[in-house]
This record gives structure tokens, C-alpha cells and sequence, in this order.
């Protein structure tokens, strides 16, 4: 194996998450880890043995799971209220991909209005303004899971 392969299997562990990875080729055995133990990801050192067989095998992350980065909070203002998550799923904010989206920053909102779609199990799920506001910010990027309870809007009641 040459190093250029050796830094390719290091990348496909950083971009999918597995916690090992073996490769055999004839009679080299490449086996790269990836330890969780703190906030940046270490390797430990990459072993070769010899080996008959030619296979690829990604091991299971369960002794150590990644850490997920918890949920960014967004700024204490007191006089801004967020909306949050009622369930768990993916943040769309339009009907479509080509249609625009259901609010934009600095718009002025009634209670009723449609401000996002949250797509939880095939179903899709209009979240709607509870109160009468301006919208601040949008927290959440389109496209991306939230989680129950997370701040998808910051919004100035009027």
C-alpha cells in the first residue's frame, strides 16, 4: 500500500464516522482507528502484517461511539422568542425545492402562518407561527435533521 492510500482510508474513516477500518491486499494487512478518547480525532498508528486474503472490512463503532457536537444555543434576548421543533425530522423551508420559502428574515408573521415544514417519517408537518412577530433569524439551515425542542426561529413578538 502506498501512503496516498494509507491517507485516503484515514479520510474515508473522518467522512463516514466507522471507528476501524482493515484492508488486506495479498500479503499486506492495513489497519487504521480512530479514537473518540477526546475533542480532536486522533489515528492510532497504522499496522501491516502479512495475509493471504485480499478484503476490505469496516468494524462497527460500538465500543466507541463518535460524540456528536451538541445543538449550537442560540443568544439569551429576552424579547426574542424561538420557535422550537415539536418533533424529531428534517427542516424545509418551502413546500418545494423550486418554490420560495415560507418566511424570510424581517418579515412580519400573524399566528397561523406557515413558517417551515419539519419531514418526520414520510409525513410532512407544517410548523405555524404561535405568536404575532418579526422574524429575527432562521436557525436552521435547509435540508437538515432537527431535533425535538431545537430553536428552528428567533422571532420579535410585535
Amino acid at each position: 500500500m502506498t501512503l496516498d492510500e494509507i491517507r485516503e482510508l484515514i479520510q474515508l474513516l473522518t467522512d463516514t464516522g466507522i471507528a476501524e477500518l482493515e484492508v488486506q491486499r495479498g500479503d499486506n494487512r492495513v489497519r487504521v482507528r480512530r479514537s473518540f478518547g477526546s475533542e480532536s480525532q486522533t489515528y492510532a498508528p497504522v499496522t501491516m502484517q502479512s495475509s493471504p486474503a485480499a478484503s476490505i472490512a469496516p468494524v462497527a463503532a460500538a465500543e466507541h461511539p463518535p460524540a456528536l457536537a451538541p445543538a449550537p444555543t442560540p443568544p439569551a434576548d429576552p424579547k426574542v422568542l424561538h420557535v422550537k421543533s415539536p418533533i424529531v425530522g428534517t427542516f424545509y423551508e418551502s413546500p418545494s425545492p423550486d418554490a420560495a420559502p415560507f418566511v424570510r428574515i424581517g418579515e412580519t408573521v400573524q399566528p397561523g402562518k406557515v413558517l417551515c415544514i419539519i419531514e418526520s417519517m414520510k409525513l410532512m408537518n407544517e410548523i405555524e407561527a404561535e405568536f404575532a412577530g418579526v422574524v429575527e433569524s432562521k436557525l436552521v439551515t435547509n435540508g437538515s435533521p432537527v431535533e425535538y425542542g431545537e430553536a428552528l426561529f428567533a422571532i420579535r413578538p410585535v
